[in-house]
């Protein structure tokens, strides 16, 4: 886990990615699909609120992977979450 900087991950569930879903600067969205949780980036995680409800739902339904096939064999969700910038947990 990265200490403080967590721009290549997720803002919903924290998976870190090859590269930065928002930008080095956090302000220019991808528009790329979490292979984890599903979210767009740009679209469904601009706000606090936004990112909230979605993690909510996300969990909700079981935390399932978006896309099944790149999920880890040693995937561990709690870990992962933590990965999450505290700014927007």
């Amino acid at each position: 886990m990265k200490s403080d900087c967590y721009y290549n991950n997720c803002r919903i569930c924290g998976l870190e990615l090859s590269k930065a879903p928002w930008g080095k600067n956090e302000d220019t969205p991808s528009f790329d699909i979490c292979p984890c949780c599903g979210v767009e980036f740009g679209y469904e995680d601009i706000t606090l609120s936004t990112i909230c409800n979605f993690r909510e739902q996300w969990l909700i339904k079981g935390a399932q992977w978006f896309r099944p096939k790149m999920k880890p064999d040693c995937w561990n969700l709690k870990k992962q979450l933590r990965q999450i910038s505290p700014k927007y947990r």
